[in-house]
């Protein structure tokens, strides 16, 4: 299994029967497809859809459809279509239990840094600000390191912070780990990962516990 398809997989055991969820951009759109049917769980976008469905495949592209990504996507029977004033109101309203985002600096208390890219324009902050300071949960799933080989779990965000002390789950293609007043927690190690090799690639200081951890 490729490491985004791992890491999506292992956050779609993060959702429970009947929440509402939002998916952010670049792997949050994976989990979807790995949500269990019959549940109830619905899909918020942000820009306007509630019942979302899973990325279009190629050549059946609805053009009306998107995500707040700007990807075609698809709706489950029942789906919802409102203006953004309606979809922040759910948002601000504390009505998203959990939120996926990407990100590309997570700080050891929970700073979440996803919206900026250093010399590279942006059109601003957008709806990820809403989304973690407001969603009841924020989980970000992302590769452990940069495309350079760079830490994203850092002692300090370096980078335009999103929101403040939001995160409460990382998963990476390596480890899942969990803010905690004391710090980042390893929980958990995927198949062939080492907690060397986590430790490694991680500049924040981790609590490593005892004995064997559980493997995803």
């Amino acid at each position: 299994m490729q490491d985004k398809e791992r890491i999506a997989k292992r956050a779609a055991e993060e959702v429970s029967e009947g929440q509402v969820i939002n998916l952010g951009i670049g792997i949050p759109t994976l989990i979807k497809k790995y949500l269990p049917d019959g549940q109830g769980i619905l899909v918020q976008s942000e820009n306007g859809i509630l019942g979302m469905g899973n990325v279009c495949e190629a050549g059946t592209e609805n053009r009306n459809l998107v995500d707040a990504g700007a990807a075609y996507v698809t709706t489950e029977k029942g789906a919802a279509f409102f203006d953004t004033i309606t979809s922040f109101t759910m948002i601000r309203g504390g009505r998203i239990d959990i939120t996926f985002l990407g990100t590309l600096e997570v700080s050891a208390e929970g700073d979440l840094a996803n919206w900026t890219i250093p010399g590279k324009a942006t059109p601003g902050i957008g709806g990820g600000m809403e989304l973690a300071q407001k969603a009841k949960k924020v989980i970000v799933t992302t590769t452990h390191c940069s495309k350079d080989g760079s830490a994203k779990i850092l002692p300090k965000c370096t980078m335009p912070l999103t929101a403040k002390g939001c995160v409460s789950m990382i998963i990476t293609e390596l480890a899942v780990i969990k803010i905690t007043p004391d710090g980042p927690v390893l929980v958990e190690l995927a198949e062939g990962a080492t907690k060397e090799q986590v430790i490694s690639k991680t500049e924040a200081e981790l609590i490593i516990p005892e004995g064997e951890l559980k493997r995803f």
